[in-house]
């Protein structure tokens, strides 16, 4: 019985740490916009990426040219 004298108490100081803390965070904004950084992610800044209706596509020139392996293999292909 003599615990609760200080269980009591421990558990109230507790109580009010957590209002404490949530108030704090209130206060601070923490709460204010909780969609935005969920819907940012789909608003993605690759406007760069996107080719507009003036811009050709990038043409590479692809190397063509074969191996050593590649040479002495393709003469041992059988029709």
């Amino acid at each position: 019985m003599e615990i609760l004298f200080i269980l009591i108490p421990v558990s109230i100081i507790l109580i009010a740490l957590a209002i404490g803390i949530f108030g704090w965070a209130v206060k601070d904004g923490q709460y204010d916009d909780l969609d935005g950084p969920a819907h940012s992610i789909l608003f993605d800044d690759d406007a760069d990426m996107v080719p507009g209706p003036d811009d050709k596509p990038k043409i590479t020139p692809a190397k063509t040219t074969k191996t050593k392996t590649a040479q002495k293999n393709s003469g041992n292909q059988k029709p």
